[in-house]
């Protein structure tokens, strides 16, 4: 899934409003902290990462009939 932009604006303007009622200076703070990185956790975690991942070479490959042994690559992925 892509990175949900709007979702995260709306969950700041809400953490915003909800401040606007909060009388102590403190309290409110710790609630728009405590919001604001709950709300960049989930915009993070909705990412999707995308790689490619090319094995060059199986050891124990064989032609014909046989059996080949697992392989193993490392990828590079990018968020969107």
């Amino acid at each position: 899934m892509a990175l949900n932009k709007t979702g995260l604006k709306n969950s700041i303007k809400t953490m915003l409003e909800e401040l606007n009622a909060e009388k102590d200076q403190e309290t409110g703070i710790e609630k728009f902290a405590t919001n604001l990185s709950n709300a960049i956790d989930t915009f993070i975690k909705t990412a999707t990462v995308s790689t490619t991942v090319t094995v060059t070479s199986v050891s124990g490959v064989t032609t014909g009939p046989g059996v080949s042994g697992p392989g193993a690559g490392t990828g590079a992925g990018s968020l969107s």
